[in-house]
């Protein structure tokens, strides 16, 4: 009986526990908007001649991932590529920005302010704490009973943290300016088991307008690691909001051999429509489904309806180069135990296991990203040649100089290994975490900004960018 009673009086006291550590974890969009947009077909053009065109991904990896993607985005702006009419660096042409977890941080803070406005990252994110309002000890026994719940911090924390330090509680119509590139911020729907992009096309199925979500609400459900945080929720349609399927979704709905990527998509976006089950969508960690920040650019390609798209058929004819640049914060072997032959304890073994699968299946994914780049270059190169040259002058406002299969398409994965292997092992020692010491943070923009300088095809595609807009600039990039 003694036993009993302790038993329930535990249980109470768990439960009294629960009670006062109630979670702010209610959905983060408004269910029943009427009509909501649809994505654009295409990327915006970039305003200026067009012939460069600079796509990012920023992986996961907590500050970590923040501090090398800050890197790798201030080195692209220290690169000059043209003075006429105006300076311009390499990030005035990026179109594409995308992020996953503490890669998220970055590309959406570029999307909130702009190539001008971004550099105060690292003095307002950087070298902050924003671990300071979230409870990382498991020790504490609401902590324990909040990690039995689902997720120890909430949306009250980080999410909160970010909302009122670094994106001023602005909401994603902030993302819309003259000439702001695409930016994608990815987060896992773990109901459909697929990638969740923060665009207009998933929100019109959930019946929500995407431009009213935070900032702070996306890049939290990006970085939302399992058990560390609950997951953020997504309400879906409340009443009929008169969706109209896009085109892609409903040829990838109606065709079994179509990208098995954009049908899974397509399933969960379907879903949010039409199955009565399902009233909310939880999302976590980016990196569960896509941790480098890819998927946006694939599904993308995959769903387009011409050879150019995602780009426009007027930059489809400006175009001379197209780079995509992975920033992969990703940590390379730190473990010793392949020393000797005793056996491995249960936590290493099972993080063994989880390393090796994450690893294949980002090989597999840079492996795919490059095919594709290289499919959709010959498919811009037989478009672009199939074009009379009075179009190509109605474009460009000349031909001279223009050759239709002048298309260089490259994708460079930039990581820890393009630096010497000292600094490398002492990055990879660097824990994923949310907030970093000074130098540690230092040693990763250092290490960012050092292979995209040492980077050899990134130069020769510099080097050749240059030379058509006349500007002979050395060194590479300029050291601060």
């Amino acid at each position: 009986m003694t036993g009993l009673k302790s038993i329930c009086a535990l249980i109470a006291s768990l439960a009294c526990l629960y009670g006062c550590a109630a979670k702010d974890v209610g959905p983060i969009n408004l269910a029943g908007s009427d009509a909501p947009p649809p994505t654009p077909r295409f990327i915006a053009d970039g305003g200026d001649d067009g012939s460069t065109v600079v796509a990012l991904a920023f992986s996961g990896g907590g500050m970590r991932a923040s501090a090398f993607s800050y890197g790798v985005l201030t080195a692209l702006d220290d690169i000059v590529v043209d003075e006429v009419p105006y300076r311009r660096s390499m990030v005035d042409n990026i179109r594409m920005i995308s992020g996953v977890s503490g890669g998220s941080v970055v590309a959406a803070y570029f999307g909130y302010k702009g190539r001008d406005g971004y550099r105060d990252l690292d003095r307002r994110f950087l070298y902050q704490d924003p671990e300071a309002t979230m409870r990382t000890s498991m020790m504490s026994p609401i902590t324990l009973s909040r990690a039995l719940s689902g997720g120890v911090n909430d949306r009250s924390t980080f999410a909160r943290w970010l909302d009122n330090n670094l994106f001023d509680e602005a909401d994603l119509s902030s993302f819309r300016w003259p000439n702001a590139p695409t930016v994608w911020i990815n987060a896992s729907d773990i109901y459909n088991r697929t990638p969740f992009l923060f665009t207009y096309d998933t929100f019109a199925a959930l019946c929500s307008d995407l431009d009213k979500v935070r900032i702070s609400d996306a890049v939290a459900a990006s970085a939302a690691f399992p058990v560390v945080f609950s997951p953020v929720v997504l309400q879906t349609k409340r009443a009929q909001c008169h969706y109209e399927r896009p085109q892609w979704l409903t040829r990838a709905l109606a065709d079994p051999r179509h990208s098995i990527r954009l049908r899974a998509y397509a399933e969960a976006l379907n879903a949010y429509q039409n199955e009565s089950d399902l009233n909310y969508v939880r999302l976590l960690d980016g990196g569960l489904t896509d941790n480098l920040g890819i998927t946006g650019f694939v599904l993308e390609r995959a769903a387009a309806d011409s050879p150019h798209g995602p780009l426009s058929a007027e930059e489809a004819v400006k175009l001379r180069h197209f780079i995509f640049v992975i920033a992969d914060a990703g940590r390379g072997q730190t473990e010793t135990w392949g020393r000797n032959m005793n056996n491995l304890p249960i936590g290493p073994l099972l993080k063994a296991a989880t390393d090796t699968s994450m690893s294949a299946a980002l090989r597999d994914e840079i492996d795919a990203l490059r095919q594709a780049v290289s499919i959709w270059r010959d498919q811009l190169v037989r478009y672009r040649c199939s074009l009379s040259l009075e179009k190509v002058r109605r474009i460009c406002g000349t031909t001279a100089g223009w050759n239709c299969r002048d298309v260089n398409a490259m994708v460079e994965h930039l990581s820890f290994a393009g630096v010497d292997p000292e600094t490398t092992r002492d990055l990879n020692l660097i824990p994923t975490r949310l907030t970093l010491e000074t130098a540690q943070v230092d040693r990763l923009v250092a290490a960012g900004r050092k292979v995209v300088a040492g980077n050899d095809r990134l130069t020769a595609a510099v080097t050749n960018i240059r030379k058509h807009a006349g500007v002979a600039h050395s060194p590479l990039i300029v050291q601060h």
